[in-house]
Formats: C-alpha cells, sequence, structure tokens
C-alpha cells in the first residue's frame, strides 16, 4: 500500500477554534479520506502547541496552573474536531513526554554536528507571534510620536510586520542555530523541486526572503521557564517554534520509518516562512528528508472585515455546523474560494451556496431520480440492455467516466474547489439529462427500455457522485450511498453492478433554508 502522510499545523492554545483553524483541518481531512479511499495507508496528524510566553501569560492571566490552562484547551480542540468529523490518526500536544524526548534529541544532534552555538542575542521580539524580527524588518508604531510627545511612558516604536502589535527590545544569552549555513543547499533544493512550496506566489515570497540572506537563528530563551529544557543546560528553554516545528517527526515514533518525510504539509500562509525556511534547515542538520510538499492556503475574512475577538466577528465552525449541518459548513469552505487564495465568510453567501448546490442541485437530482425509480420500476434499479442509447446518455457517461480523472488530479494538486467543480458539472449535467430526456414523456410512450436507461444512467452517476463527494461530506456521502443499496466506496468503474437493487428512499438531504 502506498504510504501518504499528511499534517496541519499544531494550532496555539491561545483561543478556541475559529473558521480558520477549522479550514486548514477540513481541507487536510478531505486529501485524508480520499487517499484512504484510493487504498493508500494514511497518517492524518493534527494537534497543540502549548508552550511558549503567550501561553505562561494567558494562564497567569486567569490565575491557573500553565498545564491545566493547556489541557482546558486541548479538550476544546479535540471536541471541535469530533464535531466536524474529522478523521486524524493521532493529535499530538508538545507538552507530551513523547514530543519533549525527540525535541531534546534534535537539540543534541545539531550540536553534535557544529550547528548549535552559545551567544547573546539583542533584538526585537513578538510575543504574541512567538517571532524575532530585526530592525529592518518592523514597522514604525503609529503611536509612538504621539505617545513621545505626550510624556512619560513611551509606546513601543516598532510593532511586528505580521500582527502590528507593540514588539519589545530584548537581550539575553541564547543558543543559536547555523541557519545561515544552509542557505545554499535550501536554494537548491528549490531549484530542484519547483513544487516543493504551493502556490506559486508562497514560493516566490519565500525565494525573494532567503535571497536577502538568512540569519542564524536564536533558539532558546531564559526569561521564562514554559518549554522544553535545554539538555544539560535547564536554565534555557527550547524557542517554541523550534520545538513546535518538530511535532511532524516526534508524532511518528516508531512509525517514522514508514512515514517521513511527510506528503505534504497544509497550512496557513502566515506561517510559510517557519516551514519552508526554518524547519527544512533543521532537517538538514540532523540528516533527514525533507517533507515533499508545503502547502500555504488564504486567509478569511468575515464581509470583507479581518476576524477578530475585539470586533465580534470571529465565527464559530462548530455553530455553524451546529446550525446548518457539518457537511454544509464543509462544502462552503472547500468550494467557496480556490485552495491558495482568500475567501470572505457571510451568512448570506453559505446560504445562497446552501441553497443553490445542495438543496437544487445535489439535493433535488436525488430526490427526483429515486422518486422516478419508484413510480416507474417498483424501486427496483433497472437492468437496461444498452444504457448507452443516444447521444445525451453517452454524453453524461462519458463525463461521468471523466470526473473520476479529473477529481483525482485535482485533489493531488490540492485544488479543492477545482475538484468540486468538476463534481457538480456532472451534477449539473444529470440535472439537464431529466429535463431532455422526460422520462415522464418515455413512460406515456410505453418505451420501457428506453425508460430503463435514463433511470439506470441517473442513479449510477448518482452512485459515482456519491463516492466521491465522501470525502468532503462523509456522512451525505454514505446517506446517499444507503439510498442506493450500497456502500462500495471503491467501485469508481460505470458498470451494471447497482442494476436490480432495491433503493431505499430517504427524506430530502438539504432541505432549502429560508432567506430573511
Amino acid at each position: 500500500m502506498p504510504k501518504f502522510y499528511i499534517t496541519t499545523p499544531i494550532y496555539y492554545v491561545n483561543d478556541v477554534p475559529h473558521i480558520g483553524h477549522a479550514y486548514t483541518t477540513i481541507a487536510a481531512d478531505v486529501l485524508a479520506r480520499y487517499r484512504r479511499l484510493k487504498g493508500d495507508d494514511v497518517f492524518y496528524l493534527t494537534g497543540l502547541d502549548e508552550h511558549g510566553q503567550k501561553i505562561m501569560e494567558a494562564a497567569e492571566k486567569k490565575g491557573v496552573a500553565v498545564q491545566t490552562h493547556v489541557d482546558q484547551m486541548a479538550a476544546g480542540f479535540k471536541k471541535a474536531w469530533a464535531a466536524l468529523n474529522i478523521s486524524n490518526d493521532d493529535f499530538i500536544r508538545t507538552t507530551e513526554p513523547r514530543h519533549e524526548k525527540v525535541v531534546q534529541e534534535f537539540f543534541r544532534r545539531m550540536k553534535e554536528n557544529g550547528d548549535v552555538y552559545k551567544g547573546e542575542y539583542e533584538g526585537w521580539y513578538c510575543v504574541p507571534c512567538e517571532t524575532y524580527w530585526t530592525e529592518t524588518q518592523l514597522r514604525e508604531n503609529p503611536k509612538s510620536q504621539v505617545s513621545r510627545e505626550a510624556g512619560p511612558n513611551p509606546t513601543a516604536e516598532y510593532v511586528c510586520p505580521d500582527c502590528g502589535r507593540e514588539v519589545h527590545k530584548v537581550k539575553e544569552e541564547t543558543y543559536f542555530f547555523r541557519l545561515s549555513k544552509y542557505q545554499d543547499r535550501l536554494l537548491k533544493h528549490f531549484a530542484e523541486n519547483p513544487d516543493f512550496l504551493l502556490p506559486v506566489s508562497r514560493r516566490n515570497e519565500i525565494l525573494s526572503f532567503i535571497h536577502q540572506g538568512l540569519k542564524d537563528l536564536s533558539i532558546s530563551r531564559t526569561t521564562f521557564n514554559w518549554g522544553v529544557p535545554i539538555p544539560g543546560d535547564p536554565a534555557h528553554v527550547i524557542y517554541v517554534w523550534f520545538d513546535a516545528l518538530i511535532n511532524y517527526v516526534s508524532a511518528l515514533g516508531d512509525l517514522q520509518e514508514k512515514f517521513w518525510p511527510a506528503d505534504v504539509h497544509v497550512m496557513g500562509k502566515e506561517i510559510i516562512r517557519f516551514h519552508a525556511v526554518i524547519w527544512p534547515c533543521m532537517l538538514m542538520s540532523v540528516g533527514l528528508p525533507l517533507p515533499k510538499k508545503i502547502f500555504g492556503h488564504g486567509w478569511w475574512t468575515v464581509e470583507g472585515k479581518k476576524m477578530s475577538k475585539s470586533a465580534g466577528n470571529v465565527v464559530d465552525p462548530v455553530a455553524l455546523a451546529n446550525e446548518f449541518g457539518v457537511d454544509a459548513v464543509r462544502y462552503f469552505l472547500l468550494r467557496e474560494v480556490p485552495f491558495g487564495s482568500d475567501g470572505d465568510f457571510s451568512r448570506e453567501s453559505f446560504i445562497n451556496r446552501f441553497n443553490a448546490d445542495l438543496a437544487n442541485d445535489i439535493g433535488n437530482l436525488l430526490h427526483r431520480s429515486l422518486t422516478m425509480c419508484e413510480k416507474y420500476f417498483n424501486g427496483v434499479i433497472p437492468d437496461p440492455k444498452n444504457h448507452k442509447f443516444d447521444d445525451l446518455s453517452k454524453e453524461l457517461v462519458h463525463l461521468a467516466e471523466a470526473t473520476i480523472g479529473d477529481v483525482d488530479k485535482a485533489l493531488n494538486q490540492l485544488a479543492f474547489s477545482d475538484a468540486l467543480a468538476h463534481i457538480w458539472k456532472l451534477i449539473n449535467l444529470a440535472n439537464t439529462y431529466i429535463e431532455k430526456e422526460a422520462p415522464w414523456k418515455v413512460s406515456k410512450a410505453g418505451e420501457t427500455e428506453k425508460l430503463a436507461a435514463i433511470i439506470f444512467n441517473l442513479l449510477e452517476v448518482l452512485r459515482i457522485v456519491a463516492i466521491l463527494i465522501t470525502p468532503y461530506m462523509p456522512s451525505t456521502g454514505e446517506k446517499m450511498l444507503t439510498q442506493l443499496n450500497t456502500l462500495d466506496l471503491r467501485d469508481l468503474a460505470i458498470g451494471k453492478k447497482i442494476a436490480n437493487r432495491k433503493i431505499a428512499k430517504g427524506q430530502p438531504l438539504f432541505p432549502r433554508l429560508e432567506t430573511k
């Protein structure tokens, strides 16, 4: 069995999961489910990053022990992923002994290879992003001039170029990783592996960053102790990003030889630099292969505005699923925008797509087709002598066959929206097929064999559609196959295996939503 190892980033436990977390996790889940459907041996990893200054400060603010805080947050993430029908094989937490052990081993090996040395770091640090910045990378704080004119206790002079919040100057003893040593080797890897980082816009951005020159990275902190202690020097804890990235290896344990390197790391574009620059160099240092692909998707806004707690517009994916159904949420997020581009969420766009795509297109197609099978053939799927009896039927069957390959190609490129567009093209043609063939007229004319072919083609197309949408909408796919009286998820060959089966028509899949 071919192996397939897919990961999400490990999410920072500073808040409950929002729609951005769900987007990444559902996308990876779709790919994992599709690969299992194809017969691959899949390992799907997600988890949490639980170390760092920001986590420690959040626990102190709540007045609880840090471990208690992260345990509470972890429970929330696990509950959310269960609610969204995520099929991860493991859930790694950076506070687990199995992870800390591997982090310390990475540090030892890198130090033994001459890639770690002790020195002093003086520069700028963003606590919310847990990121170091040089002065040339920072943005001037627009509030600083006003603050200086107002008198004492001035506002910080600079803000983080990523999050826009104030950065602070730090000076402390630290261990450095010789990141600069691997610049040429990293550029060579990019040149030899054009699909290593996608989409192309992210690749160009990272190459530009590398060409500016990589500087050695501070990888330890002494100003707090919530982290993995450095072997032999417990006054230092390992820098949270250095610690977190190693989860992709630490989670595998005895399965490392089987599944590493990862086939694809999926993440939001804001953390690409850590994964496409620091992580590959760390792997080079310890002598491990690099991941095959890194993909950075876009951000979600809400009605044109950036999501934030202060704005009160953070979308809770679990609440959305409770209101409209899990499968509808999974479908919307991966259909609405191309994976890699930014997207905008609104209830109006959600309801419009629900009614158009789910209620009208696929839901109506299934219900009409099963109803006609009951009416004309007592609920038994007919077995026509020649189901490709005319040009319309040949076109429908040909598109069904082509769609299987088109979906496979799109998903191999992580083009989730494109894959769904191919499936919906087939659904729309099937709906058109009903109108053009007009089975009610064929029945009235007594053309039983022709009618049998029409109904068979519709139900066979629906079987193919049900299998192809199962990675996206697992419950919907299962319901469709149950109504067609087959649960075989791997038989995508178009034939007559469902002929003579007794259907079990259920309720409409997606009743229309009322718009206010």
